[in-house]
């Protein structure tokens, strides 16, 4: 049996950081939205697990080789070789590794003669990282707690279109949380309208702030940082003036791209 499972990103359309708790996690309100931007599991039943990937980047210890492991744990999830083709750039905020995770935990209603129930699947999900959970449910879906308690949530548009862009500048999660904690805000509610917001546009790279302003220079209806960065994106009013924007920032941005809702 083999098997191609599409691994969507992830943008986050409002983000707003509590305050570090007493066991130094940081409560989260936000909205997640699956994009048209795909890695690619390649999954064949062998007789040991084995990992390859197009991108030397990704190290041998990765979120999709802990997701195996675990589901060989718990269930009758079988050994098999998989080859991910690398398309969502790391270090973005685009939840690449973690839709790669819950790809494997997806896969497992193909390669497994019993399905594992829905809790099973989402407690393996939280286990492996807190935006696995959502990877499972995909659409639109509001996040609480630490990325968790999830609810799905209707797009005021059937396709919204997107360019997504990456600078040169990257910047680790921890670093920006870290950065976060040296500063005092409020805790932002969700709000009562669509309106892009991320806390992490505080401690944001230069180079993502630039794309922002790049992007509404382009042509989009509003922009802002995905994640904890560095990539950044912005919302258009069609396909052709995502496409249009596209073509005037490849000069501007190592990675861009046109994305739709999914």
């Amino acid at each position: 049996m083999s098997l191609i499972i599409q691994c969507p990103a992830k943008l986050n359309l409002f983000l707003s950081v509590g305050r570090k708790d007493h066991r130094g996690y940081h409560p989260l309100r936000s909205v997640f939205q699956a994009v048209s931007l795909y890695d690619e599991l390649h999954i064949e039943r062998a007789s040991e697990l084995s990992f390859t990937c197009d991108d030397p980047g990704v190290p041998p210890d990765n979120t999709v080789i802990r997701a195996a492991r675990l589901m060989m744990e718990v269930a009758d999830f079988p050994p098999v070789a998989i080859k991910l083709v690398k398309r969502i750039p790391s270090e973005a905020g685009l939840g690449g590794g973690s839709s790669d995770a819950a790809g494997i935990i997806r896969a497992s209603k193909s390669l497994m003669s019993a399905q594992l129930p829905d809790y099973e699947r989402k407690a393996i999900a939280k286990s492996i990282g807190a935006d696995v959970s959502f990877f499972l449910l995909g659409g639109r879906a509001k996040a609480e707690g630490y990325g968790e308690k999830l609810t799905k949530v209707d797009s005021p548009n059937p396709v919204e279109w997107y360019v997504i862009a990456q600078p040169e500048d990257r910047c680790s999660t921890k670093d920006a949380y870290d950065r976060l904690d040296e500063m005092d805000f409020e805790w932002q509610d969700f709000p009562a309208e669509d309106i892009l917001y991320n806390d992490f546009e505080r401690v944001a790279p230069c180079g993502s702030l630039d794309l922002i302003e790049r992007l509404q220079v382009h042509g989009a209806k509003d922009a802002g940082l995905t994640g904890s960065g560095s990539a950044v994106f912005g919302r258009f009013h069609t396909e052709d003036d995502a496409h249009k924007a596209v073509t005037k920032m490849q000069a501007e941005a190592p990675f861009v791209t046109v994305a739709h809702s999914t």
